[in-house]
This record gives structure tokens, sequence and C-alpha cells, in this order.
């Protein structure tokens, strides 16, 4: 149901399709294939049947995963099945993930022995926003607690010059949009469970950084990487525009506008962000939204960079509904139904269940695996409730 010319019947379908799919289909996919009966834990290395392709854990999934399973459990059912396997997941991380320098590896085998470790800090914001989530879900507080506990190291190894090894060498000083922004949500998903001063204060500093220093108006964009002090720095990497990143930046955004009834400044704020976004990233062609593009127009140098992965689509579906929201305004409709449409279309995998991940410029498909260690339980289930929540909120007031 299409037809944006009567919202609060789209709304109805589209709030009702996203939860049943949620249902049907996403979650009974991976409780089904990807949960580790024997050693606690989750798979992501799926074939497009659900059979394992690899069986070392994503610890970055260990926490998204966890967080899905309570987010649903805290905002639309309370399955116990969800509860015992959000709980799996934490009990993982805590006896496997973390090395004995307080810091959390990347990847592990299955029975939870170290395979990598990186120099983000990714796995641990996943591993907080899975443990606040269970603290309001168990109504176990100490998780809430471990949950700043960690966040708190998070800034610490944030703040600290030197704690982190950096990316780059001295030829090239730089600093990235994902680590500003990933603290956005993960502050705000603490929050949920405990009101630790911390989070909004964060929240706050990565909003001010983002519109100081990532946002440039002369190219309508945010770039992924500039220099400490914000400045452009006319490279490869320094021209780069990952709009499904920056989408999803957006919503973050609107969602921190919401929670301060609509503040007017930040509602703006993420309005442009998306604005810009969109139209550095929708394929006037082909559709979708794609994976990388220059400020410059240059080339791109990744040979994904006109990609259509998943979750580029599922952010611009969760930000345009929030636009919508935030404006009532019907362009923001349009732009949820071409996104709706195009990813409808395709990503689904009919047969099998669950969605493909990886599509060509074009729209043919390129694998048709399930999951890896980058693609899992997080975007897909997380745009659906969201979407879902979305609509309900939306539909009174129409």
């Amino acid at each position: 149901m299409n037809d944006i010319a009567h919202p609060s019947e789209y709304l109805g379908y589209w709030g009702e399709k996203y939860k049943q799919d949620l249902l049907t289909d996403i979650l009974p996919f991976w409780l089904k294939y990807g949960l580790d009966k024997e050693n606690g834990g989750y798979f992501t290395c799926l074939d497009r049947d659900g059979s394992l392709l690899d069986t070392n854990k994503s610890v970055w999934f260990q926490g998204r995963f966890a967080f899905i399973l309570a987010y649903a459990y805290n905002h639309l059912e309370k399955r116990a099945e969800w509860l015992n396997a959000c709980k799996s997941g934490i009990d993982f991380i805590e006896k496997h993930c973390f090395d004995t320098d307080g810091r959390m590896f990347y990847e592990v085998t299955k029975i939870g022995t170290p395979v990598r470790k990186r120099r983000y800090v990714f796995s641990e914001t996943f591993a907080a926003i899975a443990m606040a989530q269970y603290s309001i879900a168990s109504g176990d507080k100490s998780y809430a607690e471990k949950a700043v506990k960690l966040f708190n190291q998070i800034l610490y190894y944030k703040n600290t010059p030197g704690a982190l090894e950096p990316k780059f060498r001295e030829g090239f000083v730089a600093k990235g949009h994902s680590f500003c922004m990933i603290l956005i949500d993960t502050a705000a998903r603490i929050r949920e469970a405990v009101n630790d001063p911390v989070l909004t204060c964060q929240i706050d500093e990565s909003i001010a950084e983002l519109q100081r220093d990532f946002m440039k108006p002369e190219f309508k964009a945010i770039l992924e990487t500039v220099g400490p002090d914000g400045e452009f720095i006319d490279s490869i990497p320094g021209r780069t525009i990952n709009p499904g990143h920056s989408i999803e930046t957006a919503w973050f955004i609107l969602e921190e506008a919401k929670h301060r009834n609509w503040d007017p400044k930040l509602k703006q704020m993420g309005l442009t962000i998306l604005d810009w976004s969109w139209k550095w990233g929708w394929d006037e062609k082909y559709g979708g939204i794609t994976y990388f593009r220059d400020c410059k127009n240059r080339p791109q140098q990744e040979y994904w960079h006109d990609m259509k992965f998943w979750w580029p689509q599922c952010e611009a579906i969760i930000a345009t509904l929030y636009a919508y929201e935030a404006t009532g305004d019907p362009k923001y409709l349009k732009m949820h139904r071409q996104i709706n449409e195009y990813t409808y279309a395709r990503f689904p995998d009919k047969e099998y269940g669950e969605w493909f991940g990886y599509f060509h410029y074009d729209g043919t498909l390129s694998q048709p695996a399930k999951g890896n260690m980058y693609k899992g339980p997080f975007h897909i289930p997380r745009m659906l409730l969201k979407c879902h929540l979305l609509c309900k909120e939306i539909l009174p007031g129409l």
C-alpha cells in the first residue's frame, strides 16, 4: 500500500507491515539460526538458508543483537524467549569479549578465544546499549550501572591523547565522523535506563562537534574525515561522503530534538543533514542510496562506492519517517515511499526469509549470504522496530 495521498492509510499499513516482518521473518530467522545454544552468544556468518559459513563471532553483534532483543522486549512484546536470548549474548560478552586491559575484542571464536582486536571502541558502545536495555527489561539495575561505567571508559579513550592507537601516522592527522555520531545514539539508549548527566553532556558535545567540524555548507554535506579542528583535507579520505552514515546521523539528531520537545535548532540541523545527504546519496537512475561520494565529484577510491548495501537503505527509511513526524511535510513521506519501495522490491528474500545485504549499482544481487562479521541482526530489525513505533506515534495526529 503506497498511496501517500492518504497518509493515515499508508502509515497504518506500513506500521503493521514492519511489525509483522519483524515478528514473522527477521527475529525468527536469527533466533533459529543465529543462537549458539552450546556456548552462548550469536553466530552471524550465515548463508542464504541460515547454514553456517563460519563459526567465529563478531563481538559487535553480541552487543547489537542483545540490544535488539531487549529493545523489542521493552517496546513491543514481553517475550521470555527474547529476554533469555538477550541474556545469552550479554553473558557471552562478559565472559569472553573483554581483554585484560578492559578493552573489548572485535572477533572471537565460537568458544570465545580472541581472534582480532581493533583500535576502535565500537564493540564497547554496542555492549553498553545492550546492557542498558537489558537493565530495563530485567529490572536488574546493575546492568545500567555497568553500561554507564563502560560509557565512561569509552570517553576516557576518546578524550585521552594516545590512549587509542591512531588510524593514521604523522603524515595525516585527522578525526572521523563515526566516533562522534555513535556516541549520540549510545548515550541516548543508556539514558533510557539511567539518567546520568554524563550522557546528555556527551550528546551536546557530539552535536556541537558535528555542526562545527563535520557539517560543510560549502559542499552541503557531512564529511567522514576532517582535520583535528574541522579543517577540510583535500584528499581522497578528506573528500569522502558516506550518505547512509550521514542519514543515520540525521535521525539520531531528530530523535534528540524530539526528546527535547522538538527543539527547533536540533530539528533544523537534522533536516538539513537529511536533505543534503539524500541529494548526495539517492541514485536518480537506478534508485537506492549509494555508498560513497566525493564532495568535489571526483572519482572515489573504494570499489564498492556505487553499491547498494542493506544498511543505508534502512537508515533512510527511518530518517525520512522521522522527518515526516517532525514536519508533516509531504515531501518526506514521498522520500520514505521512494526508499521503501526500492528496498522492499529487492532486499527481502521471499524464499528463505531475512534480507539480502549486497546489491550492485543497478540493483542486481552481488551475493546472497544473510550475514557475516558486518551484516547481522541489527540495522534491519532496528529499522522495523523504529518505524513501527514511529507510525504508531504519527497516526493519532493525522
